[in-house]
């Protein structure tokens, strides 16, 4: 679990906590903690109930339990691998026998009648009822609380050289004596009254050490609320901001030109396709600089939407980028779209890391003149070399491959671009509020017509020959072409994987020796893999092997089969791009999955891509799977870390954060009223957090 740290005024070191230390302190500093207020927010990572006391004569063995009684002796007995050390305790009920295995100067901690509460796993040994290592508690005479045992207790992440009963014992003596003293009240009256919350103080100390777990609830709705209505406040506050600016280039408005557009394509635009047009064309329109999220499933058709935009600002005398994460989906969206911009008397230039220097520097040249309205690239285009003449409108393909930095790099110019991105990973609306709450989302739902669902299997490895055989036919007879691919490109002894090298000789020399088989992945050098992609293009190269370098945006019609190898080793969501790779025509298309997940969840992610092909089903899947923190992922940085929202459950929660951000904003847009000095001050700290992540 990631920490929110603050930059609190007080410095005092969290080492002068009883029970912390020098060494402790270091190791608490592994898991982010480095202030006292660090620690309050270091929250548990679930809770046992040891509140419930058992009398000893209903314990049965395997069972989770909590009893109560007096000490009637301790001895230690060394074995011949460990030692021991034997406690007996009795109730009204009976007696019982608990076993620590090597602590045996617990011996010495417990004297014949304390009062004792253990919590621990009754087992049957030698026709006797233990609890063996169990938790353990001696009650002080006019002092019943524990820490340990006898409530519902909290279970905190850990790290090597940090142990729960240690940390547990820090954590009830910040909860005690830091909490007020750390923590200011930041939420406004008004809400905390009109939203019936927890006050912070008590929530704080409630969600560590919880009496109730309907008091555990009550304090785990206020921290939620502050996560979503905090980072709410922020983005909303950003964005009413930009709205102020003015300082964008207007791009006009223009159904004639959306006219000429359409009659340029080969195929029509679907009825959603023109929708989203006629939705991102009102605010494009404005001095106000955009900032908008097309998403749409794979093959939906996003890509045309945005030539529409490109053609749009060349005809207002304004440069536009188009930004893509692989030079492999640089160069198709270049080969397709510039045909299209030159029947259009439109100029577009492709800039990537893998073009020769001379080319390189014969594109910024253009760029830097004005001599180009379109410039297609990668990350090549984020250069300080790289300068417009006037740069209007940026739209990033795939966002989810760039960090905000990288986004916001392009953004700095001025005046500022407008800006649209695109994903066909689609975002749950919980997390489309939260990762791109700055943005308006437009959606396209629906694939072009024509289309037909991709037929996917979970196949067992040894009906391979069979599968191969199946795709040898249809190419020969039918003409199709086909994907197979690996999570590895080289053989790793430490990884029990198949690897694109060695199977793509294997395949070449046996199942598919009667075609031309290509090979494509990362590594291979530029020049290599235009030739390969070329002839796979051509219809010359039937079998294209490769590993996820295919991912995102590789288009051929004409491909109708696929083979994933070792498929528990992708993502449910790269399995889905994966497989959007075929069925772009309308040919049937089919995908086999082959591989042996562990786990339950391994094996929920293969079925899920068996039962559906639509993208917005399978992210709200994968939502569920893998939580908010890993669908993120790493490369979203610049979004601070939700240490107890859940997405998939806090939706009613979500919602009414930034409904009451949108009423606060609205009184008072930037938060500069006398009462609301503490909640700036709070959500700037965070933003700090967020801006110092990984």
């Amino acid at each position: 679990m990631a920490v929110i740290t603050f930059d609190s005024k007080n410095k005092d070191s969290i080492r002068y906590i009883k029970g912390i230390g020098p060494k402790r302190a270091e190791i608490l500093n592994r898991l982010g903690i480095l202030t006292i207020r660090d620690l309050c927010y270091f929250f548990p990572r679930t809770y046992e109930d040891r509140s419930q006391f058992l009398p000893i004569n209903t314990v049965t063995p395997g069972s989770q339990v909590t009893i109560r009684g007096t000490v009637l002796g301790t001895s230690v007995r060394p074995t011949r691998n460990m030692t021991l050390c034997e406690m007996v305790i009795h109730d009204k009920t009976g007696s019982i026998t608990a076993v620590w295995f090597n602590q045996p100067y617990l011996s010495n901690k417990f004297k014949q009648g304390d009062q004792v509460i253990l919590s621990g796993k009754a087992e049957f040994y030698q026709r006797r009822i233990q609890l063996s290592n169990p938790e353990h508690e001696i009650i002080q005479q006019g002092d019943d609380e524990t820490v340990h045992t006898g409530r519902i207790t909290p279970i905190y992440p850990l790290t090597e050289g940090l142990f729960q009963r240690a940390l547990r014992t820090v954590m009830k003596e910040v909860s005690d004596h830091y909490v007020a003293r750390e923590v200011r009240e930041f939420m406004p009256l008004t809400i905390h009254n009109n939203l019936n919350l927890m006050d912070l103080h008590q929530a704080l100390k409630t969600i560590h050490f919880p009496e109730t777990f309907q008091l555990l609830e009550e304090a785990r709705k206020r921290l939620v609320f502050d996560e979503f209505f905090l980072f709410q406040l922020s983005l909303l506050s950003k964005i009413k901001a930009s709205q102020t600016e003015g300082s964008g280039l207007p791009i006009k408005k223009n159904i004639k030109l959306l006219s000429e557009f359409k009659q340029k394509l080969p195929f029509e635009l679907t009825t959603e396709q023109e929708k989203v047009i006629d939705e991102i064309m009102k605010p494009l329109s404005q001095s106000i600089p955009m900032n908008r999220l097309l998403q749409g499933d794979v093959g939906s058709g996003k890509t045309v939407v945005a030539s529409f935009f490109l053609f749009l600002a060349a005809q207002s005398k304004i440069q536009s980028a188009l930004l893509v994460p692989t030079e492999i989906l640089a160069e198709q969206h270049f080969h397709n779209l510039s045909p299209l911009f030159q029947k259009l008397g439109i100029s577009s230039v492709l800039l990537t890391g893998g073009l020769s220097e001379e080319n390189k520097v014969a594109a910024r040249k253009k760029i830097k003149t004005g001599g180009v309205q379109i410039v297609i690239g990668t990350h090549a285009l984020l250069q300080d070399d790289v300068s417009f003449t006037q740069l209007g409108l940026v739209i990033i393909d795939e966002q989810h491959r760039f960090g905000v930095e990288q986004r916001a790099k392009l953004l700095l110019r001025k005046p500022r671009p407008h800006l649209l991105v695109m994903t066909a990973t689609p975002i749950p609306r919980t997390l489309g509020l939260t990762l791109y709450g700055d943005l308006d989302i437009s959606t396209i739902e629906t694939l072009p017509k024509g289309r037909k669902e991709i037929k996917t299997y979970w196949i067992r490895s040894e009906k391979e020959p069979d599968v191969l055989e199946y795709i040898n036919e249809r190419i020969i007879n039918g003409g199709d072409q086909a994907y197979v691919l690996y999570p590895i490109i080289e053989e790793n002894e430490k990884l029990d994987l198949l690897a694109a090298k060695k199977e793509y000789e294997r395949l070449k020399n046996g199942p598919f020796k009667k075609l031309k088989v290509g090979l494509v992945h990362g590594r291979i050098q530029k020049k290599e893999r235009d030739e390969v992609m070329k002839d796979f293009y051509a219809n010359k190269i039937r079998v294209l092997v490769a590993t996820s370098v295919i991912e995102v945006g590789v288009d051929n019609p004409n491909v109708t089969c696929m083979v994933i190898e070792n498929a528990e080793r992708f993502g449910l969501a790269q399995l889905h791009q994966m497989r959007g790779r075929i069925g772009r025509g309308t040919k049937e298309s089919v995908c086999f999955l082959f591989g042996s997940p562990e786990t339950e969840e391994g094996k929920k992610r293969l079925r899920i891509l068996t039962k559906t092909t639509n993208g917005f089903e399978i992210a709200e899947q994968d939502l569920l799977l893998r939580g908010p923190g890993d669908f993120l992922g790493t490369q979203q940085s610049g979004i601070p870390f939700f240490n107890l929202a859940d997405f998939s459950k806090d939706q009613e929660l979500l919602l009414l954060a930034r409904q009451e951000a949108l009423k606060l904003l609205e009184s008072d847009p930037k938060l500069s009223k006398q009462e609301h000095q503490l909640l700036l001050t709070e959500i700037e700290m965070r933003e700090k957090h967020a801006a110092a992540l990984p």
